[in-house]
């Protein structure tokens, strides 16, 4: 008697754009219907990014930033004018600290209804990616405001920000505000509480919370296993001890939790824009710096952020010119995206799109 045996079969996701969120290429490796392997190649996005940055003076350096993670575009530039900052010991005025902690949180909301909209397309419901542009698109307009820019501004300076917030922000931030718990609840409507999605995501992809540490995972992923961290609370930055907020936490790693995670995320953000806009001081945006910035001969500096995606560090390398010497980013969405062979291994074709949407991955900053 012959036992049956099958043929293992190799399907190509991806890279076409924007399919799997830019140009990411996985190679799945099938038994029949169930995954064996999930072999990530990566690269098609390579800039150069990081080489660039040896040819360029700090200044000029912090508009290729805001292009890493090019969906929550103010963080990027956070993390990379605040590791500068660390380096050359430049002292940030209090009203540019507020500043930037309102436009970075408002960049990670701006990351996160992106998140819940293409996860909610990739699993076929195309209506619930029209309501998070719709909400989105508010943010957006207030980036508008103090930038000119919508998607990749960059607004942050070494030593401050560009400009003073404009009148027509305040009531455009605080109209969105009061207006987020009613956002929420729809989408709680519309997508959270939808049968079809939660048979899709629940259960699926598990990450445990060893396995998240051992490779390195940070941000939502990581909270999403049950490990309480987040460098806004373990390493405070800026002048994030200041404000009071929870982090969420849940506890099977699943697809599902890492939804969720980033939803409360939302809500938490709001709570500390909200506080940083009532505590906003007068005074100077923006530190009086040395017409050219230069690092002192082998002066060097790690420095990380609580991204949308995980976290973001710079670390920079000076050689006495006004250029740097060498400057690495450490990227939450190359790191995260790790962990997919693993958390795909044992489930079906369809798992796989659900496992990169909840991983959230950006390759601006992944390829770099």
């Amino acid at each position: 008697m012959t036992l049956l045996s099958s043929e293992l079969m190799t399907i190509n996701i991806g890279p076409q754009h924007p399919s799997t969120h830019g140009g990411l290429h996985v190679e799945a490796v099938l038994d029949g219907e169930i995954v064996t392997d999930a072999i990530v190649h990566l690269g098609y996005v390579h800039r150069a990014v990081e080489k660039i940055a040896e040819s360029k003076t700090y200044a000029q350096f912090i508009p290729y930033t805001s292009r890493l993670d090019y969906l929550a575009s103010h963080l990027p530039t956070l993390g990379y004018v605040q590791a500068v900052e660390k380096l050359m010991g430049i002292e940030v005025p209090e009203r540019a600290e507020y500043i930037r902690v309102i436009m970075a949180e408002l960049s990670r909301i701006a990351s996160h209804f992106l998140f819940i909209g293409s996860l909610a397309m990739d699993l076929g419901a195309t209506t619930g990616l029209i309501y998070c542009f719709r909400d989105r698109e508010r943010i957006m307009d207030m980036f508008e405001m103090t930038s000119g820019q919508r998607m990749i501004a960059s607004y942050m300076r070494i030593g401050g920000v560009a400009e003073d917030l404009p009148e027509e922000f305040y009531p455009a931030v605080r109209s969105f505000l009061k207006d987020l718990p009613a956002m929420l609840k729809e989408y709680d409507g519309l997508i959270f509480g939808n049968e079809i999605l939660q048979a899709r995501i629940k259960g699926i992809g598990c990450l445990t919370a060893q396995d998240a540490v051992a490779y390195g995972v940070s941000g939502p992923n990581l909270r999403a296993c049950g490990v309480d961290y987040d460098i806004r609370k373990a390493e405070p930055y800026g002048i994030y001890d200041r404000f009071d907020f929870e982090v969420p936490v849940a506890r099977k790693g699943d697809c599902w939790d890492r939804m969720i995670v980033r939803a409360e995320e939302i809500a938490q953000s709001a709570r500390i824009i909200e506080q940083a806009l009532n505590g906003l001081p007068e005074g100077e945006i923006k530190a009086k710096t040395p017409r050219v910035l230069k690092a002192e001969k082998g002066a060097q500096v790690y420095h990380r952020i609580e991204s949308s995606k995980g976290e973001l560090g710079y670390y920079i390398v000076g050689d006495g010119s006004e250029k740097p010497y060498r400057l690495h980013v450490r990227a939450p969405s190359f790191i995260n995206l790790a962990v997919l062979p693993l958390i795909s291994r044992g489930g079906l074709l369809q798992d796989i799109i659900a496992n990169i949407a909840t991983l959230d991955p950006v390759l601006g900053e992944s390829d770099r």
